[in-house]
C-alpha cells in the first residue's frame, strides 16, 4: 500500500513545516543538518504563532522558546520562503500581513520592521513566489495583495497597481512551479482568476479569458509540480482539472468524457499534489481525504482502490491538506 505522508490543516489553525535554509531554493520542505526542521501554527482563537522543533529521532514537538509569537486578529494561512528566511501569516480579521524572520538554529521568530503590513479585506490566503521574491495574498473582499519581499529584512512592498481584482471571495492561491503564472480560486463567483506575473516586478496581468469557470464553491487550487496541470477542489462535492497553456497560462478544461470534474467527497476544502506529481488528495469537510493516481500524460484522476482504505479517515471538518515538500 502506498504510504501517504499527509498533513491536515483543521479549520482553528493552519500549519507550516519547514527545514533549516540552505535547502535548494525550490520551494521544497529541505531537512539539513546545520539546524532541525521546525513547525509553524497559525493560532486563530488566540491571534499568534505556535512553533516547534521537530525531534529528529522520534518526530516530537518541542516548543521554540518564546513560543507563542503575536500575530494579527485572526491569522489563517502561513507561507515561508523558499529559503526558510521569512515567514508570512494572514491576518483574516485584521486586513493585513504579519512577517517574521526565522533564526536558523532556534526557530524563533522576530517580527520585520513595519510588520503588520496592510492588506485587503479577510486575507484568506498567502503564497511566496518559487523565486522568493514576490508575495501573494487572496482577500476575501475580491482581490489579491501583491508585495515584492526585500532580501535580508524581509520587509514588505507593494507591487504597482495592487491589489489587483480578482473574482468574489477570492479564497486559495498557488503560483506555477515556474513562477510565471498566478492562480486564484473565486469561492463566491465559482471561478479561478489566472494572471501573469511580471519577472522583475511582480506585476499580475490577467490572462486572456479569464476567469474561467469552475464548480460550485471553488475553495482551493494547486499547480501540478510540472506546471501542466491545475486542479480546483470544488465545494459542490468534486475536483476540476484544466491544461495550463505553455506561455500564456490559459486554462483549458479536461474533457468531461474524461470524467471532469471528478468526485470527491462531502465538500472538499483542500487539495494537495504530493511533490512527484503522481497522486493528489483532497480534504473533505465531510471527515476523510479522497486519494487519486494522476495519469501523466492527460492529468486524469483515478480514486485508489477503496481496498486501500480511500476514502481516509480524517478528524473533524478537515479545511486543508499539504504533502512535505508542498504547500
Amino acid at each position: 500500500m502506498m504510504k501517504m505522508y499527509v498533513s491536515l490543516f483543521f479549520s482553528a489553525f493552519s500549519l507550516l513545516l519547514v527545514g533549516c535554509p540552505d535547502g535548494d531554493g525550490t520551494g521544497t520542505i529541505t531537512f539539513g543538518s546545520t539546524a532541525p526542521p521546525f513547525v509553524y501554527v497559525a493560532n486563530q482563537g488566540s491571534n499568534d504563532v505556535s512553533a516547534y522543533t521537530i525531534d529528529g529521532a522520534n518526530g516530537a514537538l518541542v516548543s521554540v522558546a518564546g513560543s507563542p509569537f503575536a500575530a494579527g486578529t485572526t491569522p489563517n494561512a502561513t507561507a515561508l520562503s523558499p529559503n526558510g528566511q521569512f515567514l508570512f501569516v494572514a491576518n483574516g480579521g485584521g486586513g493585513n500581513v504579519s512577517a517574521f524572520t526565522t533564526t536558523t538554529v532556534t526557530g524563533v521568530l522576530t517580527a520585520v520592521a513595519g510588520s503588520p503590513f496592510g492588506a485587503g479585506t479577510t486575507p484568506n490566503a498567502v503564497t511566496v513566489s518559487p523565486n522568493g521574491l514576490f508575495l501573494f495574498v487572496a482577500n476575501g473582499g475580491g482581490n489579491v495583495s501583491a508585495y515584492t519581499i526585500t532580501a535580508g529584512t524581509g520587509v514588505l512592498t507593494p507591487v504597482a497597481g495592487s491589489p489587483f481584482g480578482a473574482g468574489t471571495t477570492a479564497k486559495s492561491l498557488a503560483v506555477s512551479p515556474n513562477g510565471e503564472f498566478l492562480f486564484v480560486a473565486n469561492q463566491g463567483s465559482n471561478d479561478v482568476s489566472a494572471y501573469t506575473i511580471a519577472t522583475g516586478t511582480g506585476v499580475l496581468t490577467a490572462v486572456a479569458g479569464s476567469p474561467f469557470g469552475a464548480g460550485t464553491t471553488p475553495n482551493a487550487v494547486t499547480v501540478l509540480p510540472s506546471g501542466k496541470y491545475l486542479y480546483v477542489a470544488n465545494g459542490g462535492g468534486n475536483v476540476s482539472v484544466y491544461t495550463i497553456a505553455t506561455g500564456t497560462g490559459v486554462l483549458t478544461p479536461l474533457a468531461g468524457g474524461l470524467g471532469n470534474p471528478f468526485a470527491a467527497g462531502t465538500t472538499p476544502n483542500g487539495i494537495t499534489v504530493e511533490p512527484n506529481g503522481e497522486f493528489l488528495f483532497v480534504a473533505n469537510g465531510g471527515g476523510n481525504v479522497s486519494a487519486y493516481n494522476i495519469a501523466a500524460g492527460t492529468g486524469v484522476l483515478t480514486p485508489l482502490l477503496g481496498g486501500l482504505g480511500n476514502p481516509f479517515p480524517a478528524g473533524t471538518t478537515p479545511s486543508g491538506i499539504a504533502t512535505p515538500g508542498r504547500p
